[in-house]
């Protein structure tokens, strides 16, 4: 292991290991360097060195070995933290080599001038099989020489074997070597005490010697699989150990007030922590502004509990105290300290639990209100659009209580939404007539043909006396079919002609348009006359001025593709646009793409219906005539194939107003049949009553119904139509607190007719947790029996709701939320450095996650697929991305990865590398605060004031690499807490750049990804990153993911109150095999969603 340190700011100590043992000495030359020559005669000394063999005494090497060959880079020593009990110090001899020709910026390092010896240890390690150690030092100080001790432990340090004694190199000179050869089994740490020399040998010197590497050769320890480090984390888990523990039952006395075990903490537990901790956090030190002699040990009644929390972490974690400490931590006093204070914390959060109640009084989220209208009127609209988005809450969840309140002028808007739709979903019968267009591409093409008929016949009467120039002007004129086959085109599969298709932007283009019908036209038997759309090329359909200003439009295409044998399928977008003048005009994407599966001779329809009040439309239709102003609008279809095949379009179908049936669902979900047509005031009484109890979720008292009947009853005296007065009354129902707001409460109301409100506050918490909408018919029916609120009842609930298309909306927001993908939309990618980034890649980078989460909760995989799994949900776009071959297509399939893929789960997915890096190149500390965040649910403190910048403008700071300048920056006092924190974790995702694409270099050196923790655990890349999660890791993920998922699915912040029933939640999960759809029904069937 290299012992070298960078110049810059004095960096800390970073070892490279390299091999180990056979005891051998080896001086080679001296060299006195004056200080204006060094530099100079390093290189003349290098290479002598290199070349020449130089004897010492009676030690030599064979002839054609050189000093700098022996240090390999290989060891077992690498990336192994060592501790010191002197003082390390910068030396000042530069540009020292690593053994494999490559040369530092920093120099070496060597204990300061002192008469003690100097102690340094290798903890942690894993060899197999100890072979060799070697060590190297370098000196000018001619006097300076080794002499020094080596022991090994196979117990992790707790007793320590002698392996070799008074191990010198007793000739001075200023390079030395010393190897010791052994055979020893299971090694676990090395310690090596270095005597200062200057009552041995050499009285004259003083000093110890300057070691520039040591290896360790031998047989490691092969890494664990993930499967491996899944089972030893298991294996592990105090969750799982303790579940059984954590029973529903009411862990405080009845009827007595518990009494916090302060005496166990004045002898057991205050002595211990004082003993390990009070060096760093004590009167002397406060690292991280924390004293630990200070806390109040009274969890249940003081006020530092969110301290007890932080320390019951790093203690549980092992992240303290730090390896170096002055007093480790003994493991029985580790397990005492978190057994204390794990039961303290069960009790005060029961406790406070039973002392505070809890409110997620709150209203709708944009998607939550948007997806209740839509569910209770059975329309598709976006109905939210115009809404002001929601500010995220500190778990990063938009459902919070805290952050959902309303003003005044925002009911005004709601009302106006409410009004809106309510007109959408109750139809007239005028409406039901709908316009129809059949575009067969012969009619299409029909003017084409005609126009360029008509210019050859022109020429042919204007040279019909000149054959030579006819032939020239003729050959001129006619399409070149290898240019048009280039081109979106129509083709004459009869006589195999082709010819361009027109269409121009400056001018209505109705000679090329197919007029609208009143009836549906049928669909042709054959089609001589095709559109050809190559790769990246579009047609265009007129659509005059005929359309609709609202009701669905349902859009069908009938196509094939031009090459079945190619694996990957090409895709057809769908956009709607209008040309109002020369420079005005619009477009936009509906629907999703649609790959095109069928072959040449069965072609088939491809569909797409949306809402035509939910796009741009002309905003001169039905006022100019076709025309500039243009009020004509229009269908494009655009071939977004990623490779070359053609789509062949053979006919186009347009149809709106849409109805699938008469009167549409809309219109039946607010008259229903038996009411529609009447206008009695019985009639409207069983409308308003009906729609009530759905919008508001519960029973309605009689009181209720009559005070929206007397609005109704004013509407119809002011001769306002039965229609028109019940939509107007309904809106003063969907504008009400009673539907906007989320209010729960397990208390009847007087005056109110409900018998079990907590059932029904259970279904509406239910169905806004899983669908994000109302309750349907089946949990209000439940809930008005006073079923609901029952374990079993619930958790068969549940399952029935997850399997409705409705639950892909808690995947989707649950997921978005939970893993902070809004940085993903608004990521911008430097196009310079990454030209093949494009918006398909973006699009399928954020479905990723949702598609993984799906793939995770419909066949209830482990949750720790999030960490790692052998497993990916990509398409051909993603595939390519990562370099994975054989994957076609636009859809997200599940794929099997191989280790080479450096994929599987949720770190190495490319959107959320990219969305946290900053466009150019990664970006470690996004990265690192991320996963704290999102995964561990461990965020570390915000920045201190004037945090001081890196200064990108010092030459010596360009010549680091990014690992180097953290490094560098957390050397500053002021972000060393921060900072060490964070760090480590980022650097382990440095093998993905900031498009999440796997890198082995950074220019021309190799990636280093490589950290060490604060407790010194080593993170080796993003393989070392999951390992170590998954061994050690497994509960506070899983602690984190149930914490999540509570809070978004009660929708308020969690409290320390909630602590004990989410770790119940979590080990209930573990003891079930950590299936995430086992986690949403424990948390259904729990306390904490269960009891408010």
């Amino acid at each position: 292991m290299m012992l070298t340190k960078c110049q810059f700011k004095k960096k800390p100590i970073v070892l490279r290991p390299t091999l180990q043992y056979i005891e051998f000495n080896y001086a080679i030359g001296c060299l006195l360097i004056m200080p204006k020559l060094k530099k100079s005669l390093l290189a003349i000394y290098l290479f002598f060195v290199g070349n020449y063999p130089v004897f010492g005494g009676e030690y030599h090497l064979e002839d054609d070995h050189k000093f700098e060959n022996l240090i390999t880079s290989d060891d077992l020593l690498t990336g192994i933290p060592f501790v010191s009990n002197l003082k390390l110090q910068e030396g000042d001899f530069y540009k020292l080599t690593d053994g494999k020709g490559k040369k530092h910026l920093g120099t070496r390092t060597f204990a300061l001038d002192n008469p003690d010896n100097w102690m340094i240890t290798f903890s942690k390690l894993k060899i197999v099989r100890l072979d060799e150690v070697r060590v190297f030092s370098w000196n000018e100080d001619l006097r300076a020489q080794q002499d020094y001790d080596l022991a090994y432990s196979r117990d992790a340090g707790k007793t320590f074997l002698p392996l070799a004694n008074d191990v010198r190199a007793p000739k001075d000179g200023s390079s030395n070597l010393t190897r010791v050869p052994c055979k020893v089994d299971g090694v676990t740490d090395l310690r090596f005490t270095f005597r200062n020399p200057g009552d041995r040998e050499n009285p004259q010197n003083t000093l110890h010697s300057s070691i520039l590497e040591i290896d360790a050769i031998g047989t490691p320890s092969v890494p664990l699989t993930f499967a491996e480090a899944k089972k030893v984390g298991r294996e592990n888990s105090v969750l799982l150990e303790k579940a059984e523990t954590i029973e529903h039952q009411d862990i405080l006395p009845h009827g007595l007030s518990p009494k916090p075990k302060l005496a166990e903490f004045a002898t057991e537990i205050g002595p211990a922590l004082r003993k390990t901790c009070l060096q760093c956090h004590g009167p002397d030190k406060q690292k991280g502004k924390f004293r630990i002699d200070t806390l109040d040990p009274d969890l249940l009644h003081g006020e530092d509990v969110a301290w007890w929390l932080e320390v019951q972490d790093v203690i549980g974690n092992g992240e303290m105290p730090p390896d170096d400490a002055n007093e480790p931590l003994r493991d029985e006093d580790r397990a005492r300290i978190v057994d204390w204070l794990a039961s303290e914390i069960q009790v005060a959060s029961q406790l406070r639990r039973s002392e505070s109640g809890h409110s997620s009084f709150r209203r709708m989220t944009r998607y939550e209100y948007n997806y209740a209208l839509q569910d209770l009127l059975a329309l598709p609209n976006d109905f939210a659009r115009d809404l002001p988005p929601e500010t995220t809450s500190e778990d990063g969840f938009k459902n919070s209580s805290e952050m959902l309140q309303m003003t005044a002028m925002q009911f005004e808007q709601y009302r106006e939404i409410a009004r809106k739709a309510l007109d959408l979903a109750a139809v007239e019968k005028s409406e039901r007539k709908p316009i129809y267009f059949g575009v067969s591409m012969e009619e299409l093409s029909r003017q084409h043909w005609f126009e360029q008929e008509q210019k050859l016949e022109k020429i042919r009467k204007a040279h019909q006396d000149h054959p030579i120039e006819l032939k020239k002007q003729l050959e001129r004129h006619t399409p070149n079919e290898k240019s048009v086959k280039e081109r979106v085109h129509f083709w004459n599969r009869g006589d195999g002609r082709r010819i361009d298709s027109k269409w121009q932007r400056n001018s209505w283009r109705g000679k090329f348009s197919i007029p609208p019908r009143m009836d549906l036209p049928a669909v042709p038997e054959s089609f001589t006359v095709v559109a050809s759309l190559p790769a990246r090329q579009k047609l265009t359909v007129d659509l005059w001025d005929v359309l609709p200003d609202t009701g669905l439009i349902r859009v069908r295409a009938l196509a094939t593709r031009s090459n079945p044998d190619n694996p990957s399928p090409p895709t057809l977008s769908l956009f709607f646009g209008h040309v109002v003048s020369n420079n005005s005009f619009a477009s936009e994407k509906v629907g999703s793409d649609q790959e095109i599966l069928s072959i040449s001779g069965k072609p088939q329809f491809y569909e797409w219906t949306f809402p035509l009040s939910d796009i741009v439309r002309n905003p001169f239709r039905g006022v100019e005539e076709l025309k500039g102003p243009n009020p004509a609008e229009y269908l494009r279809f655009l071939n977004t194939s990623s490779n070359k095949e053609r789509i062949i379009l053979h006919y186009v179908e347009v149809t709106a107003p849409f109805y699938e049936e008469w009167p549409p669902a809309s219109h039946r979900k607010i008259f229903p049949p038996e009411t529609d047509g009447s206008e009695s005031i019985t009639d409207a009484r069983k409308i308003i009553l009906s729609f009530m109890e759905k919008a508001w979720r519960r029973p309605v008292s009689t009181e209720e119904v009559d005070r929206k009947l007397v609005i109704f009853t004013k509407l119809r005296n002011a001769k306002i139509s039965f229609k028109n007065a019940i939509i107007e009354t309904l809106a003063t129902v969907l504008s009400s607190s009673n539907f906007l707001y989320l209010a729960q409460s397990d208390k009847r109301e007087e005056g109110n007719p409900m018998e079990n409100p907590k059932d029904f506050g259970l279904a509406t918490r239910l169905a806004i947790f899983l669908w994000s909408s109302l309750p349907d018919d089946e949990l209000l029916d439940l809930a008005g029996r006073g079923e609901l609120d029952d374990s079993k009842t619930l958790v068969t609930q549940a399952k029935r709701m997850l399997a409705d298309p409705r639950a892909e909306r808690l995947i989707r927001h649950f997921v978005r939320q939970w893993l902070g993908m809004d940085l993903l939309d608004y990521l911008e990618v430097d196009a310079k450095a990454y030209p093949k980034f494009d918006p398909n890649l973006k699009k399928s980078m954020s479905e990723e996650p949702i598609a993984f989460f799906r793939e995770v909760l419909g066949a209830n995989r482990s949750i720790l697929d999030f960490l790692h799994s052998d497993y990916a949900m990509i398409n051909e776009r993603l595939a390519n991305h990562y370099g994975i071959p054989n994957v076609y297509g636009t859809k997200l399939r599940k794929v099997s990865m191989e280790p080479a893929h450096n994929r599987g789960g949720l770190l190495s997915q490319a959107g959320l590398l990219a969305m946290n890096s900053d466009g150019k190149d990664s970006h470690p500390l996004k990265r690192g605060i991320w996963l704290l965040e999102r995964l561990l649910n461990d965020p570390p403190p915000p920045p201190p004031p004037a945090v001081p910048e890196i200064d990108l403008a010092d030459p010596e700071i360009l010549k680091l690499s990014l690992k180097e300048r953290m490094e560098d920056h957390r050397n500053d006092p002021a972000c060393r807490s921060c900072h060490a924190k964070i760090d480590p974790w980022g650097i382990a995702f440095e093998n993905f750049d900031a498009t999440g694409a796997w890198r082995s270099e950074i220019g021309k050196e190799p990636v280093d990804a490589s950290s060490l923790l604060y407790n010194k655990q080593e993170l080796n890349g993003m393989d070392g990153l999951k390992r170590f999660l998954l061994e050690n890791r497994q509960d506070q993920f899983t602690r984190s993911l149930t914490h999540k998922m509570s809070a978004y699915a009660l929708g308020r912040p969690l409290t320390f109150a909630d602590r004990v029933q989410v770790n119940k939640v979590a080990g209930e999960l573990r003891a079930a095999g950590d299936g995430l759809a086992d986690l949403i029904f424990l948390i259904v069937k729990s306390d904490l969603f269960r009891k408010l």
